[in-house]
């Protein structure tokens, strides 16, 4: 390996050190996304040669261009918000079909917008959107434990063992991403349990394609410090030249052009990314009207006004979570703090975006990992339900005012346009502009993709 004795020390500080703090912030995500297969020599040598992240032509024209994915992180109760059973409130104590008594909502429903659309009381800001919003009611997945149905949500394999692409690492690998300044994927406050980077991660694709995890104070600590500051550019001028003397040496690795050409784009990343994610330059009209506040209790209304502006700079996949709706137990009060930090942000980020004409490209995903029972858990409390729940999707590509499939009568089990986890994946790619069977990556010997050997496109939710 060459010596770089002639190489100048920076302010007192050794490679050692220089090569740790170039590599702070965005650094690794970019590093990533240039050592990609076909990167290499080719990428340093042509600067305008396409690269692994960029805007790829999709299998047949679509609307859509990105995605937020609202994540209702432990299973809403839909009886109580979203899915109106007044059976359900008629036979409250009566003995359900699984056993149980059957428990009636607490929360009063009623209708909204042209559609007649029900829509609970905990929601009132969101019942304002119902003409737009285009609910998938015959929803099942494969497992009632959480962990493994969240990733299953997020990845379309229920286990860990399995580890696949996210959701939004295949949309990075078959779309590329609209503005390279910035991750094309972003998770915000993702659950630390229930699968972890699983639910984010690139599993066998390329790791460029994985999402960049921030948190809703705005983005990671080390970039704030270290964000484009004159030091950090002569660290990386001296990087760049051990690289290059590195790279001119026999037998030197291909990769070492992608190398260089990383530092240049986590650079950029790092002088675009805290600007982008400073919410406290919005107007303050705009901040009151997602209901941003101190502390824990804005923490949902940080995220979907960081959602908003990370998909007006093109970002093609954004993920944001509310936890704590996993109601075993205190079920009444639970929801009513949950539905109170989600539904005027909620509400929000749909005006917002509409205002904006984003939504017209926009796909809005709002939803849980499954749903939960009828019938009562202890005094307050309701267990979970894989067999019916809902979801519900706004924005480019669907119908507004519209439900596809139903629950029964006591919203146990889906009876009507049933679809399962890989039925709403092979939809939302399709919606994407992306055919789920066309789009897969050949790893160990066989050709993967998002939906497995399963899922149905579910047309009749398009436009």
């Amino acid at each position: 390996m060459p010596r770089f004795p002639d190489l100048p020390i920076v302010d007192g500080l050794s490679r050692r050190q220089v090569l740790k703090s170039a590599g702070t912030g965005f650094g690794l995500l970019a590093l990533a996304g240039m050592l990609g297969e076909g990167a290499g020599r080719a990428l340093a040598a042509d600067a305008a040669a396409p690269g692994p992240l960029a805007p790829k032509v999709p299998h047949f024209p679509t609307k859509a261009k990105r995605i937020i994915f609202l994540f209702m992180n432990g299973a809403m109760s839909q009886m109580d918000t979203f899915d109106y059973k007044p059976q359900l409130q008629k036979d409250d104590g009566k003995v359900g079909p699984g056993g149980g008594a059957l428990t009636a909502s607490k929360f009063k429903f009623a209708q909204h917008g042209e559609t007649g659309t029900w829509v609970s009381e905990l929601y009132p800001n969101v019942a304002r959107h119902v003409d737009k919003l285009c609910f998938i009611r015959g929803l099942h997945t494969d497992t009632p434990a959480h962990p493994e149905a969240v990733i299953q949500l997020h990845t379309g394999a229920a286990l860990a063992s399995l580890t696949r692409p996210s959701l939004g690492a295949w949309l990075m690998y078959g779309l590329g991403t609209e503005n390279q300044d910035v991750p094309g994927y972003v998770t915000i406050n993702p659950p630390a349990n229930f699968g972890g980077a699983v639910n984010y991660g690139s599993a066998f694709l390329p790791a460029h394609f994985q999402g960049t995890r921030i948190s809703d104070v705005g983005y990671l600590p080390n970039i704030k410090a270290h964000a484009a500051s004159p030091l950090q550019r002569r660290q990386i001028d001296l990087v760049q030249a051990m690289n290059r003397d590195l790279g001119a040496a026999p037998g030197a690795p291909d990769q070492l052009d992608g190398v260089i050409a990383s530092y240049e784009l986590a650079f950029k990343m790092q002088g675009k990314v805290p600007e982008l994610l400073d919410i406290s330059k919005e107007p303050p009209a705009v901040l009151d009207a997602y209901g941003v506040k101190p502390g824990p209790a804005g923490s949902f209304a940080r995220q979907c006004l960081m959602a908003r502006r990370l998909n007006e700079a093109g970002v093609r996949f954004v993920e944001i979570a509310q936890p704590g709706w996993d109601h075993h137990t205190n079920l009444h009060n639970g929801l009513i703090n949950n539905a109170r930090a989600t539904d005027q942000s909620t509400a929000a980020l749909l005006a917002d975006l509409e205002r904006r004409g984003l939504l017209e490209e926009t796909l809005v995903l709002f939803g849980s990992e499954f749903g939960r029972q009828p019938t009562s858990q202890g005094a307050d409390g309701r267990d979970h339900n894989i067999t019916g729940y809902p979801m519900w999707l706004a924005g480019a590509g669907v119908k507004k005012g519209f439900s596809y499939g139903a629950t029964d009568e006591y919203g146990l089990n889906a009876v009507e346009g049933r679809m399962h986890t890989n039925d709403l994946h092979a939809t939302l790619l399709a919606l994407m502009g992306l055919d789920h069977t066309r789009l897969t990556y050949r790893y160990a010997g066989r050709d993967f993709r998002l939906t497995d050997v399963a899922g149905e496109v579910v047309t009749d939710v398009f436009a």
